[in-house]
Parts: structure tokens; sequence; C-alpha cells
């Protein structure tokens, strides 16, 4: 649908500006993206506080983490299609809240349900709404030019805020208890409220302005009338459901939930502890990971923009698995070199993934590629959650997780499998010839 005249004349007559409003609203989502990563990483952070406190087990407690990550998941395709419809200032500011609640709530929890309802349920769905989908929805909208490099840096924000947080977030429980740190999280997800509210616009043509990089009379960026709701997300679903591609991304990013959020970054600490490291010195090890996937993401987006992004997803998947099959002989109570060059690795291959799903669910699915990204993502969550849970049980019944790190490395093998095999657009593979 082109843009209506008096539109497309404001935007093509627009004065030029020192800064684009895009990067503002880039700059915005990065801060409340890293604030929603964050937020989800203080569970992983309590199971020994709460296993200590409580007795509960560690299963008992993973499965609250999994329904969180479940959640973040199944959620995301919902929250795009709402974004569409309702716009994403709204959609934000109450998953905001609703976070915030969560968190708040927590304090007051006698029983192993209520974890469930607090950090699972409602939390699940505040950072939920505000997922990968939202990086493929303000990029979608705002970018043309450097799209995939924007893409990057947000997912970094994304993938980063979890792990950068968790040093603090253990040194307050530590030292505090773990009530302190959801008190904080609860004021921090209500602080970020307003800040989404007074810079967020939804479309660039909300503020008189085209997409950054957009040419004259394009139609990106210019609102459009969008009906259907969370009805639009299943649509989306059943249509992209027809196309082995979608089944052949979701597979992929089932694996790198399970390998990343689900195992690492759910178990590490715990698993380190196991073997006589210190929990504040292993959660500084898990925020360095955080502090090179900036890195890794970023040059991820920057080579998705000009690298066939397949060739990408096979590359990454195969060293994580070489990797996380190193893994269990480097643990120990002290961070030898070999430790060291671990996480530096993995840290650069983290979240790396995304930027090219999201350039390959934009060339398969059009328009709709936003909300497919979503379903997608949601399968990232699904072997997220089944991969925490999973983790625990092995943990509980054999006292280590050494077949869990196996299992994980055999599978990132097989998302490589499935990442080369997809087929792209006649058209996209001619950009890269």
């Amino acid at each position: 649908m082109e843009p209506e005249p008096a539109v497309a004349r404001r935007l093509v007559d627009e004065p030029r500006r020192a800064l684009h409003p895009a990067w503002i609203v880039a700059g915005v989502g990065f801060v409340a993206l890293l604030g929603a990563a964050a937020f989800r990483s203080v569970p992983s952070v309590l199971i020994e506080p709460l296993h200590d406190e409580f007795g509960w087990s560690h299963a008992t407690i993973s499965a609250a983490v999994s329904l969180n990550m479940l959640l973040y998941g199944l959620i995301s395709p919902f929250a795009a299609a709402l974004m569409d419809r309702f716009g994403i200032r709204r959609v934000v500011c109450a998953a905001l809240v609703l976070i915030a609640a969560g968190a708040g709530l927590t304090v007051f929890m006698t029983q192993s349900w209520q974890l469930l309802m607090t950090w699972g349920l409602l939390v699940g769905i505040g950072v939920g709404s505000m997922s990968m989908p939202f990086v493929a929805t303000i990029t979608g909208r705002w970018f043309v030019r450097s799209r995939g490099l924007v893409t990057g840096i947000l997912t970094a924000a994304g993938a980063t805020g979890q792990l950068v947080f968790l040093p603090l977030v253990s040194m307050l429980a530590h030292d505090h208890g773990w009530r302190l740190p959801s008190v904080i999280v609860a004021a921090v997800a209500l602080a970020v409220v307003p800040l989404v509210w007074l810079f967020v616009r939804d479309y660039p043509s909300d503020a008189g302005v085209r997409a950054y990089g957009a040419e004259p009379g394009s139609d990106v960026g210019v609102r459009q009338p969008v009906a259907g709701g969370a009805g639009r997300a299943l649509r989306v679903l059943a249509t992209a459901a027809r196309r082995p591609g979608f089944w052949l991304l979701a597979g992929g990013f089932a694996v790198c939930g399970a390998s990343t959020n689900g195992l690492v970054g759910t178990h590490f600490v715990t698993a380190a502890h196991d073997h006589g490291m210190p929990p504040t010195t292993a959660a500084g090890l898990l925020a360095l990971v955080g502090v090179f996937d900036v890195v890794g993401t970023i040059a991820s987006g920057w080579l998705s923009d000009r690298v066939d992004p397949r060739y990408l997803l096979l590359g990454y998947y195969s060293l994580r698995g070489l990797s996380l099959l190193i893994l269990p002989s480097l643990l120990g109570p002290h961070t030898q070199p070999s430790m060291w060059v671990f996480i530096i690795f993995y840290g650069l291959d983290w979240i790396a993934t995304v930027p090219p799903t999201v350039l390959l669910c934009r060339e398969l699915f059009g328009a709709d590629g936003p909300i497919a990204f979503g379903w997608v993502f949601a399968a990232h969550q699904v072997g997220a959650a089944i991969a925490a849970t999973g983790a625990g049980f092995i943990r509980d019944l054999n006292g280590s997780y050494d077949l869990a790190w196996y299992l994980a490395g055999g599978l990132c093998g097989a998302a490589a499998l499935m990442s080369i095999l997809i087929r792209r657009p006649r058209r996209s593979l001619e950009g890269f010839a």
C-alpha cells in the first residue's frame, strides 16, 4: 500500500536533521532491552539462595525459570502483533509494569507455586513482550540503511544485559539476601516506563520523517491501518508453517535457546560452584561472556548485511557445539587460561545467531517477518525451557551437569545442518553473488 499523498509529500520535503529520530528510538529500545534482559537474569542467580532458604529442589526452582523462558518466547509473536495493532509504547510500558509487579510480589512468597506465578508467569509475560521481535519491529519500521548493524546492536543489549548484571545481582543476593535484587528490579522497571513513553514513537511518519535510509515515496515506516491484533499472530503462524524454511529456522533456533539461555545462562554458575568455584567468580565469568557478546553480535549484524546468513549460522552453531563439548574438562575451582579462552570464544558466539535469523525471516516472510520471527523466537525459548528443566533433572540425578553439556554440543551440530538447508529467495541470493 502506498502512503497517502499528504504523508508522502511531508516525508519527502522534511529538512535534514543532525540526528535522525530513528537513532533516538533505537537508543531507548537499547535501554529497555538491556533492562528486560537484566530482569530475566535474576532467577538463575537465586537458585542457590532459594534452595538454602526454602529447601526447594533445583528442579523445582528451575521449573520457574523454565516457565519464564517459555513465556518469554510464546508471548513474543503476540506482542509483535499487538505492537502493530496498539503501538510500541503501549505494549512496552504495560510489559514493564508487569515485570515490576512480578518482581515486587516475589518478596512475599512462601510457597514454590508463588515463585512460578511471580518470576515465572508475570515476569515471563513482561519480558516476553520486550523480546527479540521488539528488535525486529524497531529495525523494520525505523531503518532501511544499516538495518543489520542496528539489529546486532539491539540484540547485543537483549543478550548482554542478563549477563552483565549477574555479578551485581549475585553480590547483592550474597550480602543482603535474595529479596533486595527483587525490589531493585521492580523499581528499575517502573523507572523505565516514562523514558519509553516520552521518547519512543510507533512509526517514523508519526514524527514526520522517513525511515532512516528510505527513499522518497517509500512506504517503509509509514503508519498503515492494521487489524486483527493477536489473531494476526496465529494467521502468520498458519501461513509460515507451510514453508520448510520456517521449521528449519525454528529448529535451529530452539537449539540456540537450549545451548545459551537454557543451559549456560541458567546453570553455569551452579555447575562451576559444583567444581569448587565461588558463585560470585562464576557470575563474573558469565558477565564476561556478555561483554564479548556485544562485540560478536554487532559484528554478526554487520556481516549479515554482506554475507549469506546461512553460512554465518553454519559457522556459529558448529563452533558453539565444539566449545560445549570441551567445557566439562575446563570447569574447576580456579579460572585457568583455557577457561578464559572458552569465555572469550563462547561470548563472541553467544547470540550472534540472531541478526542472520532476523534477516532470513524478513526475506522469507516479507511484511510478516517480525511476527514470523516471533514464532521462531518462541521455538528458541521452548528449547531454553526444556534445557533449563532438563539440566536441573540431570544435576539432581547424576550429581553433575556433564551429560547436559554433551547433549547440547551434539544438538548444535544438528542446528548447523538445518541452517545450511534453508532455501533463500532468488532475489536475496543475487545480493551475495
